[in-house]
């Protein structure tokens, strides 16, 4: 039984399912197919919160031996928390297709007469699963389409549309708390979850993002692959000016969801560039840069493949990847601008 003043805390937030349902009675068309497949997602999301907080007690650490379509050990977390998406969204039955990090194909599922889904998720059901066995932030990433006017036949050329017609976008983050943030197109809200009653609770309402930062997140072993503008611009970030504020500090977490809402609350720069090795940059465009790019412009920040719109980008593949640039709007501005060869080191 909780103590009556926990009661009254709890009773002063709103449940991400109130949220929806207050957000679904404003659109006259509206059918609730949508927020029963954002409940879903919520669902799933918990689920692998339950496996989370087990993980060092449980065996649920280490890989399965399996190596995944993007070339990476598979973690026994990466499997459990597609399992457990794929599973929710399959049994809700809002959603035609998925496609998802660790299966190497889209996922249909139209699979009996009477489902009429017409959602497609996109998702990385666990960014950052390396970091697990240190107890570091990891989280989830999802990209929601609607099925093109006419279409019939569900198949992955459905899938891939460009980011700016998302219907829907939000993340996870598994962490001291875990936190669920999602946009629709009308700006972007954050619930925390009670683990007491098992609810989502809405703790950030209307996120907006700082419009400059202080803090920079980028692997600089890298360094001596990236771009001779992009190497003078962490120069420059590493400056000392006591007139703007610099040197900025760095901030890499190795999860890039983590990072992301970091930098989403505080203000900040976030940066996967092309290497050597990555020559087309390593972040998946459709369920990493995509629904993150909605989320960041959604708050007021913006997502560049340091030449070009992140929304703008006509996919081609399911598990392309791309080169990103996201986070406050002068910070990503900046970046450009040295890519471009506008900018350089002070004197």
């Amino acid at each position: 039984m909780q103590p009556e003043g926990k009661l009254e805390e709890i009773g002063a937030f709103k449940t991400l399912e109130q949220f929806i349902i207050e957000r679904q009675f404003t659109v006259e068309s509206s059918t609730g197919a949508f927020s029963r497949l954002l409940r879903d997602i919520s669902v799933a999301a918990k689920l692998v919160n339950w496996h989370m907080r087990r993980a060092g007690i449980v065996d649920v650490f280490g890989s399965t031996g399996e190596i995944n379509v993007q070339g990476e050990v598979q973690a026994v977390m990466d499997a459990l928390a597609h399992k457990e998406f794929v599973r929710a969204l399959r049994r809700g039955g809002e959603c035609c297709l998925i496609g998802s990090e660790e299966h190497s194909e889209a996922i249909p599922m139209r699979t009996a007469d009477d489902n009429e889904g017409k959602y497609i998720v996109l998702l990385d059901p666990l960014d950052g699963s390396s970091n697990i066995e240190v107890n570091v932030s990891v989280g989830t990433i999802f990209s929601i389409y609607q099925l093109p006017e006419g279409v019939k036949e569900v198949t992955l050329d459905a899938a891939l549309q460009p980011g700016i017609l998302q219907v829907g976008a939000g993340y996870v983050v598994y962490g001291s708390s875990t936190i669920l943030v999602y946009t629709t197109g009308d700006g972007v809200n954050g619930f925390t979850l009670d683990p007491s009653i098992g609810e989502f609770l809405l703790t950030h309402p209307d996120i907006r993002t700082p419009e400059d930062g202080n803090m920079y997140s980028v692997n600089e072993g890298n360094y001596e692959s990236f771009d001779i503008g992009l190497k003078k611009h962490i120069k420059w970030m590493q400056q000392e000016r006591a007139d703007d504020g610099r040197p900025l500090s760095t901030r890499y977490i190795g999860s890039f969801v983590a990072d992301f809402h970091r930098n989403l609350l505080k203000g900040g720069l976030y940066m996967y560039p092309a290497t050597h090795k990555s020559p087309e940059g390593k972040l998946r465009l459709m369920y990493e840069a995509n629904p993150l790019a909605y989320i960041v412009e959604q708050a007021g920040g913006l997502a560049s493949t340091g030449s070009q719109r992140i929304l703008e980008v006509k996919p081609t593949k399911l598990h392309q990847r791309i080169a990103v640039y996201i986070g406050s709007r002068k910070m990503v501005e900046t970046a450009e601008a040295f890519l471009r060869g506008e900018r350089d080191l002070d004197p």
